[in-house]
């Protein structure tokens, strides 16, 4: 969909109480913590500022946030499991208010990290940036995936997840375009001003391969390896690439966090706020 300038400044404040509610979270998780309080936190959080949260009750998920430990990839349901020391915790948030939705998700590593799970976090990240920064006008939507694969391509031991993929957001939490995280360079529709879009890179170690779980919505690494998942909402504006969500509450949490491990490679300043 396209959308007008005071739409997208609508989609941004739906996206930016999504970043706050992530950021509250960034202030409490840690070993010890119930994912049910986390869940509970983020629930009461948006109400208090005036939004709903988009996952609860969306295709009848049960919970305000999804949260995926470990060998989880995505849409993991919050349950009664107590965080432990080197966990690697995704959390994916959204809001709707004011008749528009934002989402986007950070995937936390708890206490300890190893190397290898701090190259996980890291490398996705960064894969995150590369795919926002070949999101261009007039080029073409194959170009973001196309570019997130190759970089995580020459990452020994990791692998992009293709089952799973962006999208359009606005008035939906889901619309077209999908924005798959590989294909080909210069093929797909052509991005246009008004696109809001949510690029999210998911890494696996060891191989691509996932499985959906008996609850019908959690999907597992097929070979009980670890997985990372990152998000931000971006627009298309006068020509140029716009991030809508932002890290930056996370990151400041994080810092006063010290049992939350803490890794950004935080290439927002550099473009400037919608």
């Amino acid at each position: 969909m396209i959308y007008n300038n005071y739409e997208i400044k609508l989609i941004k404040n739906s996206s930016i109480l999504t970043s706050k509610t992530l950021g509250e979270i960034a202030k409490v998780i840690k070993p010890g913590i119930n994912i049910l309080k986390l869940d509970n936190l983020a629930y009461e959080y948006i109400l208090d500022n005036k939004g709903k949260p988009a996952f609860l009750g969306l295709y009848n998920f049960p919970k305000t946030i999804c949260v995926s430990i470990n060998n989880e990839v995505v849409h993991g349901i919050p349950k009664n499991y107590i965080i432990k020391d080197g966990d690697i915790i995704s959390i994916d948030c959204g809001v709707y208010m004011n008749n528009y939705y934002g989402e986007h998700a950070y995937t936390f590593g708890i206490g300890r990290m190893s190397k290898e799970k701090k190259k996980l976090l890291k490398f996705t990240l960064k894969s995150l940036y590369i795919g926002i920064k070949n999101c261009k006008i007039n080029k073409k939507i194959g170009n973001i995936g196309y570019n997130i694969n190759k970089y995580i391509s020459n990452k020994k031991g990791l692998f992009i997840v293709k089952e799973l993929m962006g999208h359009g957001i606005g008035k939906n939490v889901h619309e077209f375009p999908n924005i798959p995280n590989y294909g080909n360079k210069n093929e797909g529709i052509l991005i246009k001003n008004g696109m809001v879009l949510s690029i999210e890179p998911i890494v696996n170690q060891g191989s691509e391969k996932v499985y959906l779980s008996n609850d019908k919505w959690t999907y597992l690494t097929n070979n009980n390896l670890l997985s990372a998942h990152f998000e931000h909402n971006i627009a298309i504006i006068k020509n140029k690439t716009k991030i809508l969500s932002t890290f930056k509450y996370i990151n400041k949490n994080l810092k006063n966090n010290i049992n939350a491990y803490y890794t950004t490679i935080n290439k927002e300043k550099k473009k400037k706020d919608y």
